[in-house]
């Protein structure tokens, strides 16, 4: 039984810290420089997960389901932008999925109907206003795991990174900079998004999609659940993300105007919790954090998280599968420029709510 991609109501089928604190006696305890302030992920570690999930081209290919539909719908977002992009950044390619969704037709929205109707201007499609895509990640072997597979529609070069903490680019380097889940796995991200901000040339789009917030959580729960009953405590198992209420703040702090952050809820369906926890580690997505203890999990942990997650998230009469939601975290930035868009003035609109909602007295 393979998963289904289930999201608005559509099922896809699977295609295949060191914290430092200065003190006036202690000066040795000052940050060293140019290391995390935070550091929560290991990126060694990562770099070793994504290193053996490219490894098995096969396995890794039938679980890229997920890294496709985000990317597919994070490329849709950039087909609503009317303008060339000579040159654009691709951080944490992983295995190129931008570039395989530049491919494809864009996801069609429901048809609304227009009073008055107006008259579209189609759009040329990305491949031809893309004139140069730079895949960047940091495993040689999931950025290269397609190579000779099929040509991209848009010229590519690849790029392997030491880290994605620092962006070895030059500042105005790019006309628009996208990245589809890897900033989940950046220790320091206000520090990474200003670099973003950065290697933007004025008026460029960032265009990001994360895990975030409840990415997993009756995976999260049961395990908890399953780690009380067997070993008396618990232990983390999944990674921590990040809130869609602080994405926009960062975005601030870095820099950039005219934000939009979104979320989406991806629900998919699998036989059972070791399919799905088959199909994290296919996806290089396992556990990263730096101080987790106590090795793989024990046989009984994962037979009673199995129960325990059937129990608490599956209807009476779906007990043949099991549901499994990620939150997407989708974020657009723009850097500043003279004679950009503004918003307008807090206070100076110009229609009623009450008008809107068809008025009445809310107090009553």
């Amino acid at each position: 039984m393979r998963p289904l991609l289930t999201t608005l109501g559509r099922q896809l089928p699977r295609c295949s810290p060191i914290l430092s604190r200065q003190c006036l006696n202690r000066n040795y305890a000052v940050q060293a420089p140019g290391a995390p302030t935070l550091e929560v992920f290991s990126n060694n570690i990562k770099y070793l997960q994504k290193e053996r999930a490219a490894s098995n081209p096969e396995l890794s290919r039938q679980a890229d389901y997920l890294k496709d539909e985000i990317a597919q719908r994070l490329v849709d977002r950039l087909l609503d932008i009317s303008r060339e992009f000579p040159k654009v950044l691709d951080l944490g390619a992983n295995s190129c999925n931008i570039a395989r969704a530049l491919a494809k037709p864009p996801l069609l929205a429901p048809e609304v109907p227009e009073d008055p109707p107006q008259v579209q201007v189609p759009k040329a499609p990305l491949s031809q206003r893309i004139h140069e895509l730079v895949c960047a990640d940091t495993s040689p072997t999931m950025l290269h795991r397609d190579d000779g597979l099929e040509e991209p529609v848009v010229p590519i070069s690849q790029m392997v990174l030491p880290s994605l903490e620092t962006l070895p680019f030059q500042p105005e380097s790019f006309d628009a900079v996208l990245s589809s889940m890897a900033l989940h796995w950046v220790n320091d991200l206000p520090s990474l998004l200003a670099s973003i901000n950065s290697v933007l040339k004025p008026d460029a789009p960032f265009i990001a999609a994360m895990f975030g917030g409840d990415t997993l959580y009756e995976l999260r729960a049961s395990l908890q659940l399953a780690d009380l009953e067997r070993r008396g405590g618990v232990q983390p198992h999944i990674s921590p993300l990040a809130d869609v209420r602080d994405i926009g703040g960062l975005l601030t702090k870095a820099g950039f105007k005219l934000l939009t952050v979104d979320v989406d809820d991806i629900i998919v369906e699998y036989p059972d919790t070791f399919a799905l926890m088959q199909d994290i580690q296919a996806m290089g997505e396992g556990n990263a954090i730096l101080k987790s203890v106590g090795g793989p999990m024990s046989k009984d942990v994962l037979l009673a998280n199995e129960a325990i997650y059937r129990e608490l998230h599956c209807k009476d009469d779906e007990k043949d599968r099991i549901p499994a939601t990620y939150r997407i975290i989708y974020m657009i930035g723009w850097k500043a420029a003279p004679g950009q868009q503004q918003p307008l003035q807090r206070g100076s609109g110009q229609i009623n709510i009450k008008d809107v909602l068809g008025g009445g007295d809310f107090g009553q």
